[in-house]
């Protein structure tokens, strides 16, 4: 009997493990098969994270903000919301004069989809898309919008500039400071929405999570009589079911914002729809009104208080913002608030509150790294207190983080750095 040599039972075994591992590394590559594992490693990243660095309250605001002296610093309108002259007296509310709608709508549902770690604005934009017979997937979006599976948001102005330079036969606009009629309105005018709202985990992300995060939802009917939306889900299925009520309280803490997508040919019957909110600085000067009508009915609502702040940012009144948002933090906002919505940042650096804009930046990073939103700003309070090369770090982790993100660049570009 002939007896194997060692060495040709180690070649064996190398050529046995290499394939298993080539083998391995195909099945990974499988779009379904790496979104489940990248999901778990996900997971295990962030536990990692929140164990060393304990997920506790949204930092309030300092006693006495340090007010350092601005250094010659313009940011670019990149890094600025839209400047819109302020409208200082209170206007009338600029609703459309209501119109008898029916009872019950349900347009025809796009075929749902399921979204991918990460990815509920891709895919509740591509569901959005075929409705109007786009016939791409939310991978077509994401190759846009966010490229890296590990982005953990999707800003409203991002999906819309997709619809507007990839779906360029249609329309698109994102408005805030919507209400329940004004959806069912749209909706009986033959118009989907799409809205940002609350969402909550099933498992935690890491000790102590509140579960809290946003998702967007595609609307596509309601019913007066069960006083429920129809909404195609990206997470929980096609068809849900939302009551009027728990939709209203989940949409306020984004400021009600509402994303319309349209034909050309649709234009005037939108602008009838929404009457004076067809004009951004309009709809953004109704939403403050409602904001502060709701902080003094409920003065102990957070997000009221937040997205007062917002709206005044909005109008570049960032002292009136800063102080809103200091209230907001007093209440108790949600863990993950700062991954989603920025206007605490701008308000801070405006109104030069170091302190604070340092306190809030890392207190987002700490629950979410590789914002590039947080990064770019905690590099801009860098920068203001004068670490220039702390602050290029920050910078080049965000252009890190999205490649495409023009207000990273573009503060490397304001100090001579190199991405």
């Amino acid at each position: 009997m002939s007896v194997e040599k060692p060495s040709n039972r180690l070649l064996r075994s190398a050529v046995i493990t290499g394939g298993v591992l080539l083998a391995l590394f195909l099945v990974y590559l499988l779009p379904p098969v790496r979104a489940q594992v990248d999901w778990r490693l996900e997971l295990a990243r962030a536990y990692l994270n929140g164990v060393i660095h304990p997920a506790g309250p949204l930092p309030t605001a300092a006693a006495q903000p340090t007010r350092m002296p601005l250094p010659s610093l313009t940011p670019t309108a990149t890094l600025l919301p839209e400047q819109p002259t302020p409208t200082i007296e209170p206007s009338p509310t600029p609703q459309p004069t209501p119109t008898p709608i029916p009872g019950a709508v349900a347009l025809n549902p796009p075929a749902w989809e399921l979204q991918g770690p990460n990815n509920c604005g891709p895919a509740s934009l591509s569901m959005y898309l075929r409705y109007y017979g786009w016939e791409g997937d939310q991978e077509t979006i994401t190759d846009v919008v966010k490229p890296l599976s590990e982005d953990r948001n999707v800003n409203p102005e991002e999906l819309v500039y997709f619809v507007r330079t990839h779906a360029g036969w249609l329309n698109a606009e994102f408005r805030v400071g919507g209400d329940l009629d004004l959806l069912r309105q749209l909706l009986a005018g033959g118009f989907p929405v799409m809205i940002e709202e609350s969402f909550f985990f099933e498992q935690p992300y890491w000790p102590n999570d509140d579960m809290w995060a946003a998702h967007y939802l595609l609307l596509t009917g309601y019913d007066d009589a069960a006083q429920v939306f129809i909404g195609q889900d990206s997470f929980h299925g096609a068809d849900q079911r939302v009551p009027y009520a728990t939709l209203d309280e989940y949409w306020q803490i984004f400021n009600r914002v509402y994303l319309l997508i349209y034909l050309p040919g649709q234009q005037e019957a939108l602008q009838s729809i929404l009457g004076a909110n067809w004009d951004p600085d309009a709809n953004r000067q109704h939403a403050l009104e409602v904001a502060q009508t709701e902080t003094q009915a409920d003065p102990e609502n957070a997000f009221a208080w937040f997205n007062l702040g917002s709206n005044q940012v909005y109008f570049e009144r960032y002292n009136e913002a800063a102080a809103a948002y200091d209230t907001a933090r007093a209440l108790g906002l949600p863990q993950r608030m700062l991954r989603y919505q920025f206007g605490p940042f701008f308000a801070y650096f405006h109104a030069y509150r170091n302190d604070d804009l340092l306190a809030l930046t890392e207190y987002a990073l700490e629950r979410t790294p590789n914002s590039e939103e947080a990064l770019l700003w905690h590099g801009w309070a860098l920068y203001r207190a004068g670490d220039t090369p702390g602050a290029t770090e920050d910078w080049r982790a965000a252009l890190e983080a999205n490649p495409a993100y023009l207000d990273a660049q573009y503060a490397l570009d304001f100090v001579g750095a190199t991405p």
